[in-house]
């Protein structure tokens, strides 16, 4: 790993730092409890974005020809590091930029590039993800879902479920069966679907939150015109492991560990103001949560690293969301547990991020299957 800066890099982290002081939002990112708080946060969200973008700060790493700035995976560590430090709320369009945009650069068409990409960094256009489905979310291969050819296009009736603002997205990247009859990881094609079309229904799932962010999605009869496929028909899985790679790899980098180096500062004013700072129970905790964060970044070093070498995230980016995944979870567990019989309450900081923790473990694939990738594909072993 290289841990080396160039000066260029301590001029933009400086850069950046000052436009955070003088334009981050007075308010912080909230966690949605309800339907009319999650419509007022994508608006809130939708708005940070637009600011980002109108100064240059989103999709650094993107050619500049569909918007980006061609910049080193560096200055994208960078940017995630100055953001989470600010504590400034999240980009709306995540599974755009962190998703469908590498994806496409790397297996679109030029027309699809320069239909898509500029429209995702400005949050003209939000976009789902529509790959889980109710018997195939650890197995993804499993799909069901099936895209049948029709003319110049397919018409796709299946079900997917547990999709991010499902609702309020107005395209989506879909997995859908084209060919039955080939053995499940092949016969899978990738489309880019516009969530507006006919034969659409979705359906809002409340989580124990109280927000319905994730929705299940019904699909009856929807048509797909042949140029929304991404890459080659019925080779669909291929393309999909770019896009859990970059999920998985590059969308972690930085920014989450950053999240969880305050997550546990906040944690230990809270030992101090309750007068536990001193018990050697939660001195010896908050160590071990101390350790964890280091290895996260030390994780994310290796990860920018490759980035920087011209490579794209592999199956060791598995080893990046299974982490960050169990250490998220122990991190609001002892803030829940710092604040003894008030966290039986409904409300407050770590009631609501501790019931959100619990989705790190499943979503961007559970951490059984990361482990399965790690076995098999790092370490070598057997199915």
């Amino acid at each position: 790993m290289d841990f080396s800066h160039a000066p260029a890099d301590d001029g933009f982290r400086h850069e950046v730092r000052a436009w955070l002081a003088a334009n981050r939002p007075a308010r912080a990112e909230r966690i949605p409890h309800d339907e009319a708080s999650l419509a007022e946060e994508f608006g809130f969200l939708r708005d940070w974005q637009r600011r980002l973008h109108a100064a240059g700060y989103v999709g650094l790493l993107w050619p500049r020809e569909y918007g980006g700035r061609g910049a080193r995976p560096t200055a994208q560590a960078i940017l995630n590091e100055e953001l989470a430090r600010a504590r400034a709320p999240q980009l709306l369009n995540r599974v755009g930029i962190n998703n469908t945009g590498p994806t496409l650069i790397a297996h679109g068409t030029e027309a699809q590039k320069r239909r898509y990409l500029p429209k995702i960094l400005s949050a003209d256009e939000i976009w789902c993800q529509l790959f889980s489905e109710p018997g195939a979310g650890s197995d993804l291969a499993a799909l069901r879902t099936r895209a049948q050819a029709e003319g110049d296009g397919f018409v796709v009736t299946g079900q997917k479920v547990w999709t991010s603002y499902a609702e309020l997205s107005g395209w989506a990247i879909l997995l859908a069966r084209t060919d039955p009859s080939l053995p499940k990881h092949r016969g899978i094609t990738y489309f880019l679907l516009d969530m507006r079309s006919r034969g659409i229904t979705i359906r809002p799932l409340r989580q124990a939150t109280g927000s319905t962010e994730f929705s299940e999605v019904f699909l009856d009869g929807v048509r797909v015109p042949g140029e929304q496929v991404v890459g080659a028909v019925n080779r669909g899985w291929e393309i999909a492991m770019t896009t859990l790679a970059h999920e998985r790899g590059t969308g972690f980098a930085f920014k989450e560990q950053v999240l969880q180096r305050i997550a546990l500062e906040d944690a230990v004013a809270l030992a101090r103001s309750i007068g536990r700072a001193r018990d050697p129970a939660v001195r010896q905790e908050i160590a071990r949560r101390w350790i964890d964060v280091e290895i996260m970044r030390l994780m994310n070093c290796r990860t920018l690293t490759r980035l920087e070498r011209g490579e794209e995230p592999g199956p060791e980016s598995s080893l990046v969301k299974l982490f960050w995944a169990e250490l998220t979870q122990r991190l609001h567990e002892l803030g829940l547990a710092l604040e003894g019989p008030r966290g039986q309450l409904a409300e407050g900081r770590w009631q609501q991020t501790w019931l959100w923790s619990r989705v790190a473990s499943i979503a961007g694939g559970t951490s059984e299957v990361q482990a399965n990738i790690i076995a098999q594909r790092l370490l070598g072993l057997p199915r």
